[in-house]
């Protein structure tokens, strides 16, 4: 029989090829890192559709309210043009959000962290703001979602408090990091 078929050495190449990228499946601090990747990407999808909400509402309100220029009006009304420019300063602010939970840090896996900081207990200490940030960017996200712009630009202060919060929960989480 060919050494090829031996299950104990194919196990130790396996092994050592998953322990030279550095990942190993059956490690708890795999599983946690991968459940924190899934969780920032469901937040972002979150914070997407809150961004994709408010666009829709601003291209409608925008549609609706500002009307081609004439001889006679040549300009919109600038009440209107504030709150067009209102919309899309908050939909960007969503957008810009997305973008930095996508792109938020995780815990290095290498020997030197290892040595200042236990990656298992930071990482369970992660899943505490990950439900934060889930909470928070649903909450967000239901709060928008169909509004028109009228309604949108009423509850702004809201969701101005709502964004605060979130980068909050950022911000924290990046302490925890560092």
């Amino acid at each position: 029989m060919s050494s090829f078929y031996d299950v104990g050495r194919l196990g130790q190449i396996g092994l050592t090829l998953f322990m030279g990228a550095g990942y190993a499946f059956y490690r708890e601090e795999t599983q946690l890192r991968a459940d924190d990747q899934k969780v920032r990407t469901l937040v972002s999808e979150l914070l997407a559709g809150a961004h994709k909400s408010i666009v829709a509402a601003e291209g409608t309100f925008r549609r609706e309210r500002i009307p081609p220029p004439t001889r006679a009006c040549p300009f919109p009304d600038p009440r209107i043009l504030t709150d067009a420019r209102r919309l899309e300063a908050m939909g960007q602010t969503v957008a810009a959000l997305e973008g930095q939970v996508r792109h938020a840090p995780v815990p290095e896996n290498d020997w030197m962290t290892q040595r200042y900081r236990d990656e298992r207990e930071t990482l369970a200490t992660l899943v505490e703001k990950d439900q934060l940030l889930v909470g928070r960017a649903e909450t967000l996200r239901a709060m928008v979602a169909g509004q028109d712009a009228d309604a949108l630009l009423a509850m702004a202060a809201d969701i101005d408090e709502g964004v605060a919060e979130i980068q909050d929960t950022l911000a924290a989480r990046r302490i925890l990091l560092t």
